[in-house]
């Protein structure tokens, strides 16, 4: 009771604050709604689009650019109003944002390999962790496990960054699917931070959650505009700081909004991306795949296979998310071992009853790859130049 008085008191008695985070997040929300369609006109006379394919949903070339917007919209924003005097992190923050998006764009205007990806996702997490101080710690009794020595707590951090990072970037396949993760996670994070005094990570967090909110009007279905690596790193970046720093600061008995199995919480955040990434490189890795290679296993296809249409898919996974969330908040008192090992087992097994109870898709397609080719063979006729004769193309296979 004497937490939410003060936050209240918090609330009321920095009027400053306030205005600040909702001029932030106003700026990021008018700079990427301007910037969008001026990005999707460039992209039209460019002809920077995202080409069709077999394992692709659209139907019609679109532009991959919308992180442009996003990006621009939330590092303008955030340094007019973030001090780096007072908070000095936040410029390893930016720093390793920008090794991150611009590496994200030039996948979307040149395809990169999934290895130089890496490579540059790891570089952009060692300067998170070793300059901008987020890592882990401790892992707060899951399992029996408190305090993490340097030795284990570094190579866990980057883990879990390299492993945020891509689960935006996978679960990046529909119409407004990452940017609807990313608007719920940001905005649950920064009212966190906000009622835990924490105002540049609160005006972090809504700068993104603006600049997505404007992303979204151009993204949900039909998309005149995709998010593209761009903006699905960009977001798995943001969101592994603010939801390292959360658990950090919330498992501290003497901070300002102190909360009981913070870890549980902070982790069921990012549930949905973070199970679904775990799941497939799973899968992936044990057919003998790379955990990298592109297929349709993710979530979303699953559910697309179901009969729900994009908008339907999005409602239902951030739904899904939030009732997870409240639920484990409510429960916190169990501690975060029962908390996580039940929500995973769960999630995994609500996901593996989606999988196994769909139909042969794949059987289907692939007798119907098998037609086409026979159709395709049964009219094709070899000319021999030297006698203008046909040949039958049997002859010509043997």
């Amino acid at each position: 009771m004497f937490i939410m008085v003060e936050c209240l008191l918090l609330w009321h008695l920095n009027p400053y604050r306030m205005l600040q985070i909702l001029i932030t997040a106003i700026i990021s929300f008018i700079v990427a709604f301007l910037a969008i369609p001026v990005i999707i006109l460039i992209a039209d006379k460019k002809k920077l689009y995202d080409i069709p394919d077999e394992r692709k949903l659209h139907k019609h070339t679109i532009a991959s650019l919308g992180g442009v917007g996003v990006f621009i919209a939330l590092t303008f924003s955030s340094l007019l109003n973030i001090s780096f005097l007072e908070n000095p992190e936040f410029q390893y923050f930016f720093a390793a944002l920008f090794i991150m998006f611009f590496i994200g764009l030039k996948d979307d205007i040149i395809a990169l390999s999934a290895f130089k990806k890496f490579v540059v996702q790891i570089i952009a997490a060692a300067i998170i962790i070793h300059l901008g101080g987020i890592r882990i710690e401790s892992l707060y009794g899951f399992l029996g496990i408190e305090t993490l020595e340097p030795m284990y707590g570094i190579p866990l951090t980057y883990i879990v960054i390299v492993l945020l990072v891509n689960a935006f970037n996978l679960i990046d396949g529909i119409d407004g699917l990452a940017g609807g993760l990313g608007l719920m996670v940001t905005l649950l994070l920064g009212t966190y931070f906000y009622l835990a005094a924490m105002p540049a990570y609160a005006m972090f967090s809504f700068a993104l959650s603006a600049a997505l909110l404007a992303f979204l009007i151009f993204n949900f279905h039909p998309a005149k505009i995709f998010m593209g690596d761009s903006g699905s790193l960009l977001i798995g970046m943001v969101a592994s700081i603010l939801v390292l720093k959360f658990v950090s600061v919330a498992s501290n008995p003497s901070a300002v909004l102190p909360i009981s199995s913070a870890a549980a919480i902070g982790v069921c955040i990012l549930l949905i991306p973070l199970a679904d990434t775990i799941r497939v490189f799973a899968i992936r890795i044990l057919k003998g795949r790379s955990p990298f290679s592109p297929d349709r296993n993710h979530i979303h296809h699953i559910l697309l296979d179901k009969g729900l249409n994009h908008s339907s898919i999005v409602l239902v996974c951030v739904s899904a998310n939030i009732i997870i969330i409240g639920a484990v908040y409510f429960g916190r008192a169990m501690g975060n071992t029962l908390l996580l090992l039940s929500v995973f087992g769960l999630t995994f097994l609500t996901m593996g009853v989606l999988y196994i109870t769909l139909p042969r898709r794949k059987l289907v397609l692939q007798r119907q790859i098998i037609s086409s080719l026979k159709a395709k063979k049964a009219n094709s006729r070899v000319i021999d130049l030297s006698t203008k004769q046909h040949i039958p193309i049997e002859k010509v296979q043997g």
